[in-house]
């Protein structure tokens, strides 16, 4: 728990995904940081007193440490008062009151639990959310309720904040708007190590307005140095506290959703590979595949495979294998030992290879190495 702590930490979020091809996203950025931790560990923390972590729009959907709750009231404020994200949230109907008493009664409750019988309606793909459901989400992110966890089948349980969030988090003081955009760009910078304004405003999805004058602020106290990237043509800025080691000793698989392939433009720049998910993409129009991970070798990202977990058969999928330009000599053993541990991880017992991609080969004979 203390290395899921430290790996929170650092990251700073965890962002959430339904999709499950593979593995939810929010368990994938730690065993790309742990390796072969116990996905119990998450649930833990994140559901059972004393809470570390708790559900928030801090990124996208995501978890992030107990302890930014308040640093978030004024986004809380600003969905408040634009009646959620999408402006779609009527006043005035009575709904919100009796959701919060209903939840108040009955305790940690999903929408389909709460759920009116109002009709839904067939505006949007994808999400033809019910009226309750419409202002469970606006209640979650004006901070009246707050995610408790989530059923078997990933609905979202909502419960009064006092139930979910330790009593010293819920007590402690609001900042001030300069003091929360501080304190966001600055865990920006901790996660990221050096980045642009736009890397650090992107991480936490700052308003531009707010990351100019703190990016200024840390620069005056010396807590962000600004630096010159090769390559880059903007600005850049070094958390004073950032390791810059002789060399960089990895080999991971990383998430869609991980934090290091979130902007594709710093992606691009830092790495020269560009990532697009094709999750949304129609089958005949993917280039790489459906849920397509790259792969991250050393300092570079040298791959990319497209997965599935098949788990009735126990068997970890490999649909295709891509190298990039600058893989270096053992890629693909590397690759077929992360897969194997990967595959460990997730309870399958075997690997297998389509034949899509340059790499699959290799891979396929590293494997039956």
């Amino acid at each position: 728990m203390r290395t899921l702590e430290r790996t929170l930490a650092r990251t700073g979020v965890l962002q959430v995904d339904s999709v499950n091809v593979l593995q939810r996203a929010h368990y994938m950025p730690l065993f790309s940081r742990m390796g072969a931790y116990d996905p119990a560990l998450l649930r833990r923390a994140s559901e059972t007193r004393p809470r570390r972590m708790v559900e928030y729009w801090a990124h996208v959907q995501a978890f992030m440490p107990v302890d930014l709750w308040p640093v978030m009231r004024h986004r809380m404020d600003h969905y408040r008062g634009r009646r959620g994200k999408w402006d779609f949230v009527a006043a005035g109907t009575g709904l919100e009151e009796s959701l919060l008493a209903e939840v108040r009664e009955r305790g940690a409750s999903t929408a389909r639990d709460l759920d009116s019988g109002l009709p839904r309606t067939k505006e949007h793909w994808g999400w033809n959310w019910s009226e309750t459901r419409k202002v469970l989400d606006y209640l979650y992110l004006v901070g009246d309720l707050a995610v408790a966890g989530r059923n078997q089948a990933f609905e979202v349980l909502y419960d009064l904040p006092e139930r979910v969030l330790p009593a010293a988090v819920l007590a402690a003081p609001t900042p001030t708007v300069e003091d929360a955009a501080r304190e966001l760009v600055r865990r920006a910078a901790v996660s990221h190590g050096v980045g642009a304004a736009t890397c650090l405003r992107d991480y936490y999805r700052m308003p531009a307005e707010q990351v100019g004058p703190a990016i200024a602020s840390l620069v005056e106290e010396g807590e962000l140095l600004p630096v010159t990237v090769e390559g880059w043509r903007r600005p850049a800025y070094l958390h004073r506290d950032a390791r810059l080691p002789r060399r960089v000793e990895a080999r991971a698989l990383l998430s869609p959703f991980d934090p290091v392939v979130w902007e594709r433009e710093r992606t691009e720049r830092l790495f020269d590979f560009r990532y697009r998910i094709e999750i949304y993409v129609p089958a005949h129009l993917r280039v790489h595949g459906y849920y397509v991970l790259p792969f991250l070798l050393g300092d570079r990202l040298v791959a990319r495979v497209d997965l599935k977990a098949d788990r009735r058969g126990r068997v970890l999928q490999v649909r295709s294998a891509y190298a990039e330009p600058s893989a270096p000599d053992g890629t693909a053993d590397e690759l077929a030992a992360e897969l194997w541990a990967l595959a460990g991880w997730l309870g399958l017992e075997e690997v297998t290879v389509e034949s899509r991609g340059d790499l699959a080969g290799p891979v396929a004979r590293a494997l039956r190495r």
